[in-house]
């Protein structure tokens, strides 16, 4: 990029002498007087400064960031040094904004007139160029416009700039993009034309705030220069002393336009981008690596958490798609919802029921979800179903689960023992949960199965007993489950047993400094993690997530737990 524009930059001698770089003192006050070495950048857009010849240098002020070169007569300070310093060696570089002038002091008159003069032609080359942008406007703009004229004819039709915006990532509500449109085609032609386009476009992405902020550091309006840009990164990004390099990384990154990365200013275009991007996130780096106390029940958390995520459209007849799954839990998401229907050929479904939401096989979820869980973080991922089925497809999703999951899936207890508290989000690393509906406690799954044991004994002991009375009594229909009792829960023979207890006690919140209080709750901290921040209170009614896609309801329905009481959806 250098290059390019040195075949644009007016050289002469003053500016080949600058970019050999000569000491000067940079005077702050009467006592502040530092021997400095400056250099013109090859660039021939940014000078620099190092304590001393061959030292390591920094950036000091971009070309941009100049409104003017004035002798040193003029400089208040340097007036009052005139007895140490002749004024002929003195001169003051003045900034665009609020930023402060720059006193420095040649080592002879020669020297300081070859700063002035060449400083001077290069501010002038600059506003030049600005001016010339500003006729005709934004480059990268007029780039895009070619790319989506088709036809190249010149103009670009409703359904044309359509499919440029998407090109160019930019989403959009349809009916007020086509009034954006309307209002920018002053032809009344029904298309746009290249300079038609560039304000359709600026209306489409302007935001008032984001202006408002960009005006504030802006000197002119139109643009940050790099010292302007630096401000706004200390001063409202508070990114201390690295500003200055991280300023021109931003600018190679985020500015749209050549000229302006080789001019080191961003335009607002720019701006805005940088400020959507990653680089300008509110959140702290520091903190992406776990540091919390990831320990405690997982109850005490708050979980990332989303809602009807088979869906990337509207929720009445938007597409169902595994790609809503994938989405999420690349972002991060622990908890997903699966609502799950009949299916034809007896495979379950996927859809937000008794809409016009389109279909996908409960399995490819399922599939999508086992290969997608912990690629973002290894802490647990929980299924919520809400199941539609009947019993019949109830056990094919059962069957999905356990062969498609494998041992992913969370099907017993830790320790095989009954629990007293939910597991922890370190103890469930990289296991996948079902949060469904039970219908009985643990303890009352676990108390069945040691009287079904002592049943199976009394049974092998009458089994002769029972043959022989079998052969003499008359043969009486056995009463169907269904007969018996409408709401018995029919036991697969997959698996029923729960992996997380239920909480019927109404423990007390632990003091801070207690081994049951996160430490996370006392200092307030948000865990960076998956699994977001703790809840202020452990939160003691029923919670059940059973992994038990076996126990079924022979009314064909089992209502869906919701997330933990105090748990906030994040997506």
């Amino acid at each position: 990029m250098a290059s390019s524009l040195q075949g644009r930059l007016p050289i002469n001698e003053d500016v080949l002498l600058m970019q050999k770089g000569t000491p000067m003192r940079k005077v702050r006050s009467k006592s502040w007087k530092k021997l400095r070495y400056f250099q013109l950048q090859e660039d021939g857009m940014t000078v620099w400064h190092a304590r001393q010849a061959g030292g390591r240098a920094k950036p000091s002020f971009s070309i941009s960031d100049v409104e003017t070169v004035r002798g040193g007569h003029e400089s208040e300070l340097l007036r009052s040094l005139a007895e140490e310093f002749p004024l002929e060696q003195g001169f003051t570089i003045v900034f665009h904004g609020r930023r402060s002038n720059l006193d420095l002091v040649a080592n002879s008159v020669e020297e300081a007139k070859m700063w002035m003069q060449g400083l001077q032609l290069l501010v002038d080359f600059v506003t030049n160029m600005d001016q010339q942008e500003r006729l005709d406007q934004p480059g990268w703009l007029s780039d895009w416009f070619q790319r989506g004229d088709k036809n190249q004819d010149g103009r670009m039709s409703f359904r044309e700039v359509q499919r440029l915006l998407h090109m160019m990532n930019v989403d959009m509500e349809q009916e007020y993009a086509f009034q954006l449109f309307q209002a920018a085609d002053m032809s009344q032609s029904d298309t746009l034309e290249g300079e038609e386009f560039i304000e359709f476009y600026k209306a489409l992405t302007k935001r008032a705030e984001v202006q408002e902020l960009f005006e504030n550091f802006s000197a002119d309006g139109q643009k940050l220069t790099l010292l302007e840009f630096v401000d706004f990164l200390q001063e409202e990004q508070k990114e201390g002393d690295h500003a200055s390099d991280l300023a021109l990384e931003l600018i190679d990154r985020y500015e749209p336009s050549e000229s302006g990365k080789l001019r080191h200013v961003l335009s607002l275009d720019g701006f805005l981008s940088y400020l959507s991007s990653k680089d300008g996130d509110i959140f702290n780096p520091t903190c992406l690596p776990i540091y919390q106390d990831m320990t405690q029940p997982l109850n005490h958390y708050y979980i990332n958490s989303s809602h009807n995520t088979y869906l990337v459209g509207d929720q009445l007849c938007g597409q169902s798609s595994v790609e809503g799954y994938i989405r999420a839990l690349k972002r991060g998401c622990r908890c997903v919802e699966v609502d799950i229907w009949d299916g034809p050929s007896g495979e379950p479904i996927v859809y937000h029921g008794h809409t016009l939401t389109s279909r996908i096989l409960f399995k490819e979820v399922v599939a999508a979800v086992a290969q997608y869980a912990f690629q973002t973080s290894d802490y647990p991922v929980i299924l919520s179903l809400e199941i539609h089925c009947s019993w019949e497809q109830q056990e094919i999703i059962a069957q999905h689960l356990t062969e498609i999951l494998g041992e992913q899936l969370l099907s017993s207890t830790l320790d095989g023992l009954l629990p007293t508290q939910l597991p922890s989000p370190e103890e469930l690393r990289r296991k996948i949960l079902v949060k469904g509906k039970k219908l009985r406690t643990l303890e009352e799954d676990l108390e069945e199965e040691e009287e079904e044991e002592l049943e199976s004994e009394l049974e092998r002991g009458q089994e002769a007993r029972l043959e022989l009375e079998a052969q003499t009594e008359p043969e009486t229909p056995e009463m169907s489950p269904r007969s018996k009792d409408k709401k018995k829960v029919v036991m697969c023979q997959l698996f029923c047993l729960p992996i997380c207890c239920q909480i019927t006690v109404q423990a007390p919140l632990p003091k801070p400094g207690s081994p049951l209080f996160p430490k996370q709750i006392a200092d307030g901290s948000i865990p960076s993690s998956s699994l977001l921040s703790p809840s202020p209170e452990i939160h003691a009614h029923h919670v059940s997530i059973p992994l038990c896609p076996g126990c079924l309801h022979e009314d064909g329905l089992i209502p869906q737990l919701h997330s933990f009481k105090g748990a906030l959806p994040f997506l």
